[in-house]
């Protein structure tokens, strides 16, 4: 193992030093003049130093967030015991969306947390971006609706992640298991070994902000089309059939013209986080251009596309939009199209029918969910509402 030959070099160096044979005659004047233990207490460092990079090297190797926090929570938990660690973060940068993610004597927790937010704490991490004890953090920062949020979880430390603009997000420790404080070898660690975990993070979410719409933070139109090239050629391996919906704002146009377009932006930040709501955990749901959405549902059959386009279609009905003025009621049109194992059908074909579901539904009154077949081939009619440039 890496980590057990960091181990044994810097022991068999120190070895080595002792079984010198100058060192060896003068050892009692050595020892007497406290060289023994500077050399011991470097040798220690040298392993501890070795230890963490390998910890960190660990971080760096995973891609996904979930091994991130998995390997994160793994290493913390062997080095102490925390009641509990949690992860906070902004997944779009812009937003005020956060991400919580909590564990337990090695595994994941729920948490109801009140927390809609953590812009707060930037300034307070501004001005230092080190671990610091949740106490001295909260008594700086008295009445902040933040504060009192975290506290109902009993944080011990509070660690920031700091990207190039602002505060990404947060990583909280509880109390240690035995109870006991942490002492100041322990937080050194904390301090050096979370910079490798700050920085796997922050690489993370660089990684996955350009893959998203700065607008709505739904996948951008780029990603969704990598996306479906990669699903076509899955289900065409496999057994199983795919779909994707396509769903635009019915009279979008006018509403933008009526209500102003800052309106109209408050209107699609909300849409996309209906859209966040209402898919599945495996779907893609992304901005294809103006006020046009896409949905790309993996293992789906027709039968599944369609109450899953059902569903956000009632979902924006009901959708109240904050704004200076009471808003009228949205409505979307949708399409679905599903391919099989057996389609030879490539990307823009298959959002091209799609399309032509999506607009039979506004031919057929908007507000509804059609479903592509055969007859609507060259029969859909004019677009009378062009998408909207980015």
């Amino acid at each position: 193992m890496k980590n057990g030959k960091a181990v044994l070099d810097a022991e068999d160096a120190e070895k080595a030093f002792l079984e010198d044979p100058k060192i060896a005659a003068n050892l009692d004047l050595l020892g007497g003049l406290g060289v023994l233990s500077f050399v011991s207490g470097l040798a220690g460092e040298i392993k501890n130093y070795r230890a963490l990079f390998a910890r960190g090297l660990d971080i760096f190797t995973r891609t996904t967030i979930d091994d991130i926090l998995d390997a994160t929570v793994k290493h913390l938990t062997d080095h102490y015991s925390p009641s509990l660690i949690t992860f906070i973060w902004k997944p779009v940068q812009n937003r005020n969306d956060i991400t919580i993610r909590a564990y337990r004597d090695y595994g994941p927790v729920s948490l109801e947390m009140k927390l809609e937010g953590i812009g707060s704490l930037e300034s307070f991490f501004s001005a230092s971006a080190k671990p610091v004890p949740f106490s001295v953090m909260a008594d700086k920062l008295k009445g902040d609706s933040t504060i009192a949020a975290l506290a109902e979880i009993k944080p011990e430390i509070v660690i920031p992640i700091i990207g190039p603009l602002d505060l990404y997000g947060l990583v909280l420790i509880g109390s240690k298991k035995p109870e006991g404080e942490y002492g100041r070898d322990e937080m050194e660690f904390l301090e050096r070994f979370m910079l490798f975990v700050s920085q796997a993070i922050e690489n993370y979410l660089h990684y996955e902000h350009s893959l998203r719409d700065i607008k709505t933070g739904l996948y951008n139109h780029g990603f969704f089309m990598t996306r479906l090239k990669e699903e076509i050629a899955r289900t065409r391996r496999g057994s199983c059939t795919s779909s994707i919906i396509m769903m635009d704002v019915d009279r979008f146009k006018n509403f933008n013209d009526t209500y102003g377009h800052l309106a109209g932006d408050r209107v699609l930040e909300s849409l996309a986080h209906a859209i966040r709501q209402n898919v599945r955990t495996d779907d893609i749901p992304s901005r294809f251009g103006g006020e046009e959405f896409t949905v790309l549902l993996p293992r789906a059959e027709i039968a599944t596309a369609w109450i899953v386009a059902e569903r956000l279609r009632k979902s924006v009905t009901e959708m109240v939009v904050p704004w200076e003025i009471p808003l009228p009621r949205i409505t979307t049109s949708l399409g679905v199209f599903s391919f099989a194992p057996d389609s030879r059908l490539e990307t823009n074909e298959i959002i091209r029918r799609a399309d032509e579901a999506m607009y039979a539904a506004k031919a057929n009154g908007r507000n509804c969910t059609v479903i592509w077949e055969p007859a609507l081939a060259n029969s859909v009619p004019q677009k009378t509402e062009p998408r909207r440039k980015l």
